[in-house]
């Protein structure tokens, strides 16, 4: 098709939709390639959920990383040797403000502006509707293909019971900011994940009640083991190569050496082997509840008045409720059908990252993973662009590669036995994924 007198033609450019760690780590790699990018990010800076002036950002004051440095940094620009094993959230920020300025990344962002609709049509291009966050007049330009990191961890999961009856306040995790909130109060934390975990612990140390709220029991990871960061240790059994059953009774052991059986404490025992689940690294949350600054309560049943009712007919009366339940991804610019989204929201992605019927649309960044984000952005993303490369220099060594990796096994890249859950629906481990995208990589150079 045509460029037509209000469609802009980019020509060969690609769209990136977001400036968050993902975003920036594509707008980086696509250049190397030799790719002109227009980069959109709806804020007014770089940073996306890490950037907590963001609208959007779930981040709060006390925020910081659960995977330690080595395995969150950027593999071709590492974070400075004398940074703590888990940096705060403002220094993350600063990292990556300072890689968006080492590689010169700004100069392809437009701030300020979001993305209204991405339309195939034909041929592969896409036209991509634009307009200022504040409003004003929509733009349309053409792209060769357009790669998605708008994050995942920004539309708010709402409690599983409705709320409108209760008289307290209820709040989710995303509108949590500072201790602050806490202070004084009768507080109910919902949601077994690392961030309802962090809530409760900063909770014990402020309200004046603490309630904590799970559907089921986790296995609470300690962020040291033998003196190493927990997810380092992790990171060399599976570099070994050990099978599954063995790192899960190798962590079985661990955990109950550290930490020790919950079930004393009144929390409930795992319903899932290791692995099974998202890790939740909290060294603080077993400690609290010893102590007794944080009631363990089953799953919440029922909200009316100023009662809550939870599963085993315990009642109690909070006057904050804090909804740790989690996000779902969003892609308000997409058709469902784009990204074979599901019923229920849930894309199905090659890699989670390739459009299976649109070879020139991917996600960047939509993963939950054992080890930090951006290692894993970044490999993703050098997979887009070579593999974008190739579709535009070769197109029938580009046609090759994609029927050999749509025989590729999933279980080869995502973990096959995993709660069924919203929240664990892109989890990988980081080294196997690693070792799909290397092989990913290698075919794009010899195919």
């Amino acid at each position: 098709m045509h460029a037509t007198e209000d469609i802009a033609d980019r020509h060969d450019a690609v769209c990136v939709i977001g400036a968050g760690a993902s975003g920036l780590a594509a707008v980086k790699n696509l250049r190397e390639r030799g790719f002109s990018v227009d980069c959109y990010e709806r804020e007014a800076s770089v940073g996306g959920a890490w950037n907590w002036r963001h609208d959007r950002s779930p981040v709060s004051a006390s925020t910081q990383l659960i995977s330690s440095r080595p395995l969150t940094e950027f593999p071709d620009f590492p974070m400075p040797d004398d940074w703590p094993d888990y940096p705060h959230h403002s220094a993350f920020l600063a990292y990556l403000e300072r890689y968006a300025e080492h590689f010169a990344l700004r100069d392809s962002i437009w701030f300020g502006t979001e993305v209204v609709s991405v339309t195939p049509v034909g041929d592969g291009r896409w036209d991509v509707t634009t307009r200022g966050t504040g409003g004003g007049v929509e733009r349309v330009q053409r792209y060769a293909a357009v790669v998605v990191a708008n994050g995942h961890n920004w539309s708010p999961k709402p409690l599983s019971v409705d709320s409108s009856a209760f008289r307290g306040r209820v709040l989710h995790a995303s509108a949590y900011k500072d201790p602050v909130q806490l202070r004084g109060r009768k507080v109910l934390v919902v949601g077994g994940g690392n961030t309802g975990c962090d809530i409760a612990v900063e909770a014990a140390q402020q309200a004046d009640t603490v309630w904590h709220s799970t559907r089921r029991g986790y296995w609470y990871a300690p962020k040291y083991v033998f003196g190493r960061p927990a997810d380092q240790v992790g990171a060399l059994l599976q570099r070994r190569r050990l099978p599954l059953w063995l790192r899960q009774w190798i962590y079985h052991r661990t955990v109950r050496l550290t930490v020790g059986d919950v079930t004393r404490f009144g929390l409930p025992a795992p319903d899932h082997r290791p692995y099974e689940s998202h890790p939740v690294v909290n060294s603080q949350l077993v400690y609290y509840v010893g102590h007794g600054r944080i009631a363990p309560v089953p799953d919440v049943v029922r909200l009316d008045g100023s009662t809550v009712e939870f599963a085993d007919g315990r009642r109690a009366e909070p006057d904050l409720v804090v909804a740790a339940t989690g996000y779902l991804p969003r892609f308000e610019f997409l058709a469902p059908e784009l990204l074979d989204i599901d019923e229920d929201g849930r894309p199905d992605l090659h890699l989670h990252a390739f459009a299976r019927r649109h070879p020139t649309l991917a996600v960047v960044g939509l993963l939950q993973s054992d080890a930090g984000l951006p290692p894993l952005a970044h490999w993703q993303s050098v997979a887009v662009a070579r593999w974008l490369r190739l579709r535009l220099e070769d197109p029938d060594r580009a046609a090759a590669v994609q029927r050999k990796e749509s025989t590729r096994p999933t279980r080869s890249w995502a973990r096959q036995r995993v709660v069924p859950t919203s929240r664990h629906w892109f989890e990988v481990g980081h080294v196997s994924y690693l070792r799909a995208l290397e092989e990913l990589l290698k075919r794009l150079e010899t195919a």
